[in-house]
């Protein structure tokens, strides 16, 4: 697909036909190895292959942001080591790091932007949010840009 010269539009999933819902399903059961091939994910969610050629490359999740950077900004408490066990887990997901810009912390807490390539995660974005949200030094985290 010519993504350089595609147009993109955010729409609610119930405003979608139900062929793009089957799709998008067939492949998350391939990216999180529920099913191993094509034809099983297909089978198990009830559309034809050859819709799932067809539409494959057309719809993905909001924030199912592989392969490309994304932008998430963090509120951190102000404690040693915060920033640290941030940066070690994005590190261990797989996302490349690309910039860091962390403020001065005012009072309790401190507002950290973190660039990263998302190609080389092994998870999707939403489980590195909900992963980084339950760390005890982030008091909340959100994708900014994408």
């Amino acid at each position: 697909m010519d993504y350089q010269h595609s147009k993109f539009y955010i729409v609610e999933a119930s405003a979608l036909p139900e062929i793009y819902l089957k799709v998008a399903e067939a492949k998350r059961l391939l990216e999180t190895g529920e099913e191993l091939t094509v034809n099983a994910a297909t089978r198990r969610t009830g559309v034809s292959r050859s819709a799932f050629y067809k539409y494959k490359d057309s719809i993905r999740p909001f924030q199912d942001l592989r392969g490309l950077t994304a932008t998430i900004q963090i509120l951190l408490r102000n404690e040693t080591g915060a920033l640290s066990g941030v940066l070690n887990y994005l590190a261990e997901r797989g996302a490349n790091v690309l910039t860091i810009h962390q403020s001065i912390p005012g009072g309790e807490v401190a507002p950290v932007t973190v660039d990263i390539e998302t190609d080389s995660m092994d998870i999707t974005t939403d489980t590195l949010l909900t992963g980084l949200r339950s760390m005890s030094s982030v008091v909340r985290c959100e994708i900014i840009a994408g």
